[in-house]
Order: structure tokens, then sequence, then C-alpha cells
């Protein structure tokens, strides 16, 4: 059994984490902060929760956390960063589901979020945390960058074609249309979240540029080995009228080579023992309401032309794109079956 503590428990991630962290059999929430909430019991918050838990919201006090084995960041970016080395110095694991510890690249970093980042050391040692892909460093690492929602999707849709041995595809071809519910906003009183204005509505956003576009060039050089040649990758995010799930559409050019190989049988290889990876079958269409409330992510593969492919990939990004996410990362940093206490089943309809 081991100690967690949750830093902003308020928003959808943190409450989702929560929500995760509250069934795993090894697991006690000892910590749960909140900067404008301290002394709340939780369940007055999120009735869902109610006969759930006693935790009281309290406010951000570092003795308290290091007496915790992992602590998970569900905050806004640059708040880790200012606790990481103590907690790290303190033996604390700390997984942050923020942009904290996604790039490795400083000067990216300090360019699509403003800030400077305050423990460059941590950060070189942080792993980046994509089980599938990053196993079994994640292992052993003490500090871990969850991956942003988008570029989770964008991730795994890619890895099976830039690790094969051949060139199956084009780089510089790659166009990813990306579409995500209104949770991925987070929860905050905004007039461009209010129901009137997302209701009946369908619009694109970041079209000129994306934080999560330098972390998913970074990311698939790192998956393929190769510098440079995703520079003109295109990610166009777009807002969708629904609360929970994210669709990334990825249009690739094939190679000669790519154009003669079994797609779709490279991907049910490639996944064959990911418990959270499902391929399906071939011409299949993913919906977000079949991951609702799950860890799984879901990819299918079209060719409408020769040379063209298609990749679908659905997930829940509060689950996979984020708080589930963090939990098979905790699994693996303490030894755990990864898949415990992420054996929900989609919610449908």
């Amino acid at each position: 059994m081991i100690s967690v503590g949750i830093v902003g428990g308020t928003g959808y991630t943190g409450v989702e984490l929560l929500r995760l962290l509250l069934r795993h059999p090894q697991v006690t929430v000892r910590v749960l902060t909140s900067r404008t909430e301290a002394g709340k019991r939780v369940s007055e918050m999120f009735p869902s929760l109610r006969g759930h838990t006693d935790l009281e919201f309290s406010d951000l006090n570092e003795d308290l956390l290091k007496q915790c084995d992992v602590v998970f960041f569900a905050t806004p970016h640059g708040v880790a960063m200012k606790h990481a080395k103590v907690l790290v110095e303190s033996g604390v694991k700390v997984i942050d589901l923020a942009a904290d510890f996604r790039l490795q690249n400083l000067e990216q970093f300090e360019k699509w979020y403003g800030l400077q980042h305050e423990c460059p050391d941590v950060l070189k040692s942080s792993v980046y945390g994509l089980p599938e892909l990053n196993r079994e460093k994640i292992k052993t690492a003490q500090v871990v960058g969850n991956p942003g929602c988008y570029p989770t999707t964008v991730q795994l849709g890619l890895a099976p074609l830039l690790q094969a041995d051949v060139a199956l595809i084009k780089p510089s071809s790659i166009i990813v249309d990306a579409k995500s519910g209104v949770s991925g906003a987070g929860r905050k009183a905004s007039l461009g979240m209010i129901y009137t204005e997302n209701a009946d509505n369908f619009k694109a956003y970041g079209v000129a540029g994306h934080r999560h576009h330098p972390e998913i060039v970074e990311a698939l050089e790192n998956i393929s080995g190769q510098t440079g040649v995703f520079d003109q990758l295109l990610f166009v995010p777009h807002l969708v009228p629904m609360i929970r799930g994210m669709l990334s559409t990825i249009y690739v050019d094939l190679t000669d080579e790519g154009a003669n190989s079994d797609l779709q049988s490279l991907y049910e290889v490639y996944y064959a023992h990911e418990r959270f990876v499902d391929v399906m079958p071939a011409n299949s269409s993913p919906e977000t309401r079949s991951v609702r409330g799950s860890n799984e992510l879901r990819i299918a593969l079209y060719k409408p032309q020769p040379n063209k492919l298609i990749i679908l990939s659905v997930q829940d990004n509060l689950v996979k794109g984020a708080a589930g996410q963090a939990v098979q990362n905790m699994n693996l940093m303490f030894n755990f079956d990864e898949a415990t206490g992420l054996d929900g089943i989609g919610l449908l309809p």
C-alpha cells in the first residue's frame, strides 16, 4: 500500500484522478490540496464521491507532501516545477499532469508556455510518461511528465509506422486534424467555455500554433530517432460540443514500401500485448463514446488511395489523455500490475 498526494483536486483532471485512485486497491489518498477550497469536504463539491471518501481539501503543505510515496500535480503549468526538487530530495516520486516535464527543449518550453523552467536539472532526469513507448524508463523514474492529450493520440497513432525497419511514410506530409470535448479546457469560468458558446457549435482553435505542436514534434523525433523531419507537420485542434472525448484523424503519405505493406497487420502485431490500445478491424470507425470513462485508446486504419493512409485515434481526454495515463505511470513506478485500478469499461450510451 502506498500513500498518495494530489495537488490541485478541484479541476476535472484532479477529480478524475481521485475517482480512479479511490478504487485502486494499493493506494491511500492522504493529501488533496486546493488553493481556494481548503477545509471543504470533497463530497460537498463533487457529490458523485459522496460515501466513497471523507477527504477534505487542504492548503499545499510541502511537509505533508513529503510524507507521501508519490505526488500528482493536477495543476496549471508552472506549479509542479516549483516543488518537484524538494519532493525528489525527500524520496517522493512526482507525476506532473501539466507541461513542466514534457518538453526537454527549454527554449521551446519557454516560448510556448511563457515560463522560465525552475528546475532544469530535474527536467533532464525526468521521463516522458507514455507507457506504451517508455515503459522501462518509467519503471525507474523519480519524475514523470504525463503527456498531453492530443500528443497521446498522435504518438500511438503513428508509432508502428515510425518504428518499422523500413521507411513507410513521408514524415513531412503528416496532417493531424484533432477534436476534443470542452473538458479539455479545464474547469474554469470562461466565456468561451459556457454552454451558449459551445452548444450547437463547432470551431477550430490554435490554428496559427498550439502548444501541443512542439510536444508532438519532439516526441515523434524520439520515437523515430530522426530529427528535423517533422518540422512541416500540421496540427489543428477543434472544439466540439461534448463534455468528454477526443478524436484525432491523422493523414499521411505512404512511401512505395508503405503502399505495398500490410499495415493492418503491422499495427495488430505492434499493439498485440498492450492492454489499453485496441487496434480495430480494417475500415472500422471508432467512436469517442466507446471509450468514455475508460483508459482505452482505439485505433482504426483506412487506405483510401494507394499511397494515402488515414489513422483514426480516439480516447477519453480525461482518462487515457490525462488521469488514467497518470495512474498507469504510477503502477509502473511502484511495480504494480499496469492495469490496476484502470479496468473500467467505457460508458455507453
